[in-house]
């Protein structure tokens, strides 16, 4: 038996927090994925927490760090900021223990987020248009108010909460080698390598912990490359669950002992990552919490033997969703938007719908203008949104047109 030691919770520590947290966290289902495993070459299995009371992870560190507190603090009431899975984590665990909870977020968070956070009992106040405000203004609240400030990853007992994730994978694939984690601040990941690595080391095995962020949100890459915490400039993102500047402290710490590498993925592999939850998985899943998914689709990752993939949230505004599969079927190429061209005469565009129409293409949108940019005074611009049915259609579809005199240019 091999000894470890890090710089996070202990595995008794996480094991203790393990029975707390299963008075109000579910075990979620561990599906297998016939596509990925496919795909990767050897067996892929993912953990819903999607699937989880309050619709992510975040129950299991909000509820340990709170049972955790003292009569006295608990009298004081919690304060947390966030613009989504945290603060449904922390309200819903502060009316389980009975205490008062108040909420900082943004003034643009998504409706239901916002209505299931105060639905959980937590009062809630908007301020500011960036997470970094309300942080801020919970700050402030807790100086003067003397209530308990809730981080979101950046605590030893919230990481020991969200290590029991790690201990109920090992339970439902005993024989795993590699979990795929997504990292915001790190509070996930660091639970889960933390719990999965001194397990393993007490059973002289090896497991593979990899981390996965967004690139318009990469503050791990550069703070491992620097051996140092680093702050970064946060880019839009639709994986706004995970769209943190900065890496905790302790998290931080626990992540360069214990995570074997992490990789990064664009906007467009999440949403190619969501519809394939959507279509092949019939998971619904927020962008943070497809990442995993999407390194995968990505191919960079490879040999990684028996795989769990974590899908960590499921708390997506169904108008995001609306978005977020146009972006994705655009991704995969089965959503086409061109612009052509036509002389300014009768015909031209039943011409072109008959073209596409004979490529077996679906025209679902349409704008015919006199007024483009580029068009001469005797021409008019048509603009086409197509279905399509992925690369090689796509080319068929361009290929008619240009065959047909047409100089079709895609719109990305």
């Amino acid at each position: 038996m091999t000894e470890i030691t890090l710089a996070g919770p202990t595995l008794a520590e996480i094991e203790s927090a393990r029975a707390v947290v299963a008075r109000v966290a579910d075990v979620t289902p561990m599906e297998s994925s016939r596509y990925l495993s496919e795909l990767l070459g050897s067996p892929v299995f993912m953990k819903c927490e999607n699937l989880q009371r309050t619709g992510s992870y975040k129950i299991r560190g909000a509820y340990n760090r709170l049972s955790k507190l003292t009569p006295e603090e608990r009298e004081r009431g919690v304060v947390a900021a966030s613009a989504g899975n945290h603060a449904q984590g922390v309200a819903f665990a502060a009316r389980e223990l009975g205490i008062k909870a108040t909420i900082f977020m943004p003034v643009g968070v998504a409706l239901p987020k916002l209505q299931a956070t105060r639905h959980y009992g937590a009062e809630v106040i908007l301020r500011g248009h960036t997470v970094s405000e309300p942080l801020r203004a919970a700050a402030e609240f807790a100086e003067t108010h003397g209530a308990v400030l809730i981080p979101p990853f950046d605590h030893r007992d919230v990481v020991a909460g969200q290590g029991t994730l790690g201990l109920e994978i090992l339970d439902q694939v005993p024989d795993l080698e590699t979990v795929i984690v997504p990292i915001g601040g790190g509070g996930l990941i660091s639970g889960v390598a933390s719990a999965l690595k001194q397990r393993f080391a007490r059973d002289g095995r090896v497991v593979r912990i990899i981390g996965v962020q967004v690139v318009n949100a990469a503050a791990y890459p550069i703070s491992l490359e620097r051996g140092e915490v680093t702050e970064i400039t946060v880019l839009p993102t639709i994986a706004d669950g995970i769209a943190v500047a900065r890496p905790g402290i302790l998290n931080f710490e626990i992540i360069k002992d214990t995570v074997d590498q992490v990789v990064t993925v664009t906007d467009d592999d999440t949403a190619r990552a969501l519809l394939v939850l959507l279509e092949r998985a019939k998971l619904v899943v927020e962008p943070a919490g497809a990442v995993a998914v999407a390194a995968l689709l990505t191919g960079q990752l490879k040999d990684l033997g028996t795989t769990v993939v974590i899908l960590s949230g499921g708390n997506i505004d169904p108008l995001v969703m609306e978005r977020v599969i146009a972006r994705g079927l655009a991704a995969s190429e089965r959503y086409l938007k061109i612009k052509l061209m036509l002389p300014d005469r009768p015909g031209q565009l039943a011409r072109v719908a008959e073209l596409i129409a004979e490529a077996n293409a679906n025209v679902v949108e349409v704008l015919h203008t006199r007024h483009g940019r580029n068009a001469m005074i005797s021409q008019v611009e048509l603009e086409l949104s197509i279905e399509t049915r992925g690369p090689d259609h796509v080319r068929g579809v361009l290929e008619r047109l240009r065959e047909a005199g047409y100089d079709p240019r895609v719109d990305y």
